[in-house]
């Protein structure tokens, strides 16, 4: 989605079932998230925002190059490349959504019985936070539409219900930036 009067674009992404929860009747059977890029006068990315489990976490992108997000394994909670483990929100930290594969592994082996998927993360904690894994999306878009509201537009190319995660990043530049380790290095 391209916002109507500020340079910014809105990327939905559609990943399969999060792995907990699943079970709970009338769940939205996709894990549908947003990551939005703001961009220059000539195209280039300045900023990233990304949806992290509520909030929203903020990145200057200038002069990194192409923006590159983090999908979190089974939550798909979206992190911009690179950012700093300590500087995510309390509560929201991924060594916690960790060990949450395993204090709820009674809730993801429920998942199995409704839908499939895996039966849980088994590996270490590095792995966990391991994002080598790249998947080039940028040709993999279904829809643009300038607008302001998407809510039609999403629900036209991915269904009814929707998630209804906020359309937009704030508009105010008081969002404090998160800490970054150093620039992505090209692949």
């Amino acid at each position: 989605m391209l916002h109507p009067t500020r340079p910014i674009i809105a990327y939905h992404l559609l990943w399969h079932d999060d792995v907990m929860g699943s079970w709970i009747p009338f769940t939205v059977p996709t894990d549908e998230e947003v990551v939005w890029v703001g961009y220059s006068p000539s195209g280039a990315p300045t900023d990233i925002w990304t949806y992290w489990h509520g909030k929203i976490l903020h990145t200057d992108w200038r002069a990194r190059g192409t923006p590159a997000i983090d999908v979190q394994w089974g939550k798909h909670g979206s992190l911009p490349r690179g950012i700093i483990e300590s500087d995510l929100p309390t509560f929201r930290k991924l060594n916690t959504f960790y060990a949450f594969n395993y204090v709820l592994l009674p809730d993801i082996l429920l998942g199995k019985l409704t839908r499939p998927g895996p039966s849980g993360f088994f590996h270490s904690y590095a792995r966990y936070r391991d994002f080598s894994r790249l998947l080039v999306l940028g040709d993999s878009l279904d829809l643009v539409v300038r607008t302001a509201d998407a809510r039609d537009a999403l629900a036209a190319v991915f269904g009814k219900p929707y998630s209804k995660k906020i359309p937009w990043p704030p508009a105010s530049d008081s969002v404090p930036p998160t800490g970054m380790a150093d620039p992505p290095r090209p692949r």
